[in-house]
């Protein structure tokens, strides 16, 4: 296996961020917290009040039949990837992409954006108001899309995107997976309006006003390189690299939403897991969830991204045998923790890979379009997709056990595939190598 992680050079173990603290480096260390916070508070704003709390608007407070629920959450899947690549196009063919300044701007007003939209989703009381307030949503978070993951490059050296990533996954995970307990749009609503507030006048204060801080990390960005899997001496991720990342991402994302929908709307397993009402539990399962980013902040740093795939993969084949296993025999019995301690190791497993992966797969000039086509397809049009056929299936009265086979079988047939698909490329390599 390459350790090298396909880098173009030796995998570095050591973090960068400890020799900024060391040199006493601050402006550089405040980019690097701002990136971390960035995408802790945007996952879990997307996690929790737009995957969880749309889905309990609909359904519950508006009476939407389960069906209707799930095109509506297919429209923002749709409406949000279109938006987002057009505005990944956009920023890399006219520049944006480099410009700090100008992204913090957008960030800004999609935040102020959001934060309305927050407040007034427990308000909404149609079906109507409620598809028109989902619109608006998926065309601000597809702007964010390509924005917020495209500031890895102007701000996160190379050697710890994976390290990067781990902590914003594990820490939203973390925080989700204890507060709020009670997965309602109105709790959702008001916690996320009171973290944004202030960040929407912290990020204006940034972007609208002179600041010394933002031009000296403006000025960091050429320092930082290419990504990580780009190749010289066009550095840049081959098309079809790029597309197979895509493919595999997506498969991810939907697996786990297809699953997860059906087994979070389960009383015995929401209530003895994510929902339980000892704190013990759910503490148990928010240090889960950190454990397993920080295993794959590192495995990402050391091996290439494609075999970390075939531990996701592998993952959740297992996890879905354990939920059929237990459906099975348990009867009655309290389902165990190993259950839901599995499933969030494959989540945090994923989540990194995908908050890395699409930076490092881009330069400067194609980190816009390459983070909304990935961002936007492998998670947002597969976990909404896969969202809304968890919902068609409940309603059609497919049973748990029914749907976790079909999971299940898609998890192992993924985890059987890749590897011979790795050891094709790599006699596909050798192959070419060794012509004359």
């Amino acid at each position: 296996m390459d350790v090298t992680g396909l880098s173009g050079g030796p995998a570095h173990r050591r973090l960068r961020l400890l020799e900024l603290v060391a040199q006493h480096q601050w402006v550089p260390i405040a980019g690097y917290g701002f990136y971390v916070a960035l995408l802790t508070a945007g996952y879990y704003y997307n996690l929790t009040f737009v995957q969880l709390g749309l889905v309990d608007l609909g359904t519950n407070r508006l009476g939407m039949p389960g069906r209707d629920v799930s095109l509506v959450m297919a429209l923002l899947a749709v409406v949000a990837l279109t938006v987002s690549v057009a505005a990944g196009v956009v920023m890399d063919r006219r520049g944006w992409s480099r410009d700090l300044r100008l992204k913090l701007r957008l960030l800004t007003v999609v935040t102020a954006v959001q934060l309305i939209l927050t407040v007034v989703a427990p308000q909404l009381g149609t079906p109507a108001g409620f598809t028109a307030w989902v619109v608006v949503c998926a065309a601000t978070i597809g702007v964010g899309m390509p924005v917020t993951f495209s500031f890895m490059a102007d701000l996160i050296p190379i050697r710890d995107r994976g390290f990067a990533a781990a902590v914003p996954a594990g820490l939203a995970f973390f925080v989700a997976s204890l507060y709020p307990q009670q997965w309602r749009i109105e709790e959702f609503s008001a916690v996320m309006a009171i973290a944004m507030t202030p960040a929407v006048v912290v990020l204006a204060a940034l972007a609208f006003r002179p600041s010394r801080l933002v031009d000296r990390l403006a000025r960091q960005q050429t320092r930082l390189g290419p990504g990580r899997f780009t190749r010289p001496p066009a550095l840049t991720a081959s098309t079809a690299a790029f597309a197979l990342a895509v493919a595999a991402l997506f498969a991810v994302f939907f697996i786990d939403s297809l699953g997860f929908l059906r087994i979070i709307d389960t009383p015995a397993y929401i209530s003895t897991s994510w929902q339980s009402p000892d704190i013990g539990v759910r503490l148990f399962i928010a240090v889960a969830h950190v454990v397993g980013a920080a295993i794959a902040g590192v495995l990402y740093t050391t091996f290439d991204w494609r075999w970390l795939l075939v531990w996701v993969y592998g993952l959740f084949g297992f996890t879905h045998l354990l939920y059929m296993f237990d459906l099975a025999t348990a009867a009655d019995a309290a389902p165990p923790l190993l259950l839901p301690g599995m499933y969030v190791l494959a989540v945090a497993f994923y989540t990194t890979l995908n908050f890395a992966l699409w930076p490092d797969l881009s330069t400067h000039d194609t980190i816009g379009t390459r983070c909304a086509v990935g961002v936007g397809v492998a998670g947002w049009l597969a976990s909404f997709l896969s969202t809304s056929l968890a919902l068609a299936s409940d309603a059609a009265g497919v049973t748990l056990l029914t749907h976790l086979r079909y999971v299940d079988a898609l998890a192992l047939l993924l985890l059987l595939v890749t590897p011979l698909l790795l050891f094709a490329g790599r006699v596909r390599t050798l192959a070419r190598q060794e012509a004359p």
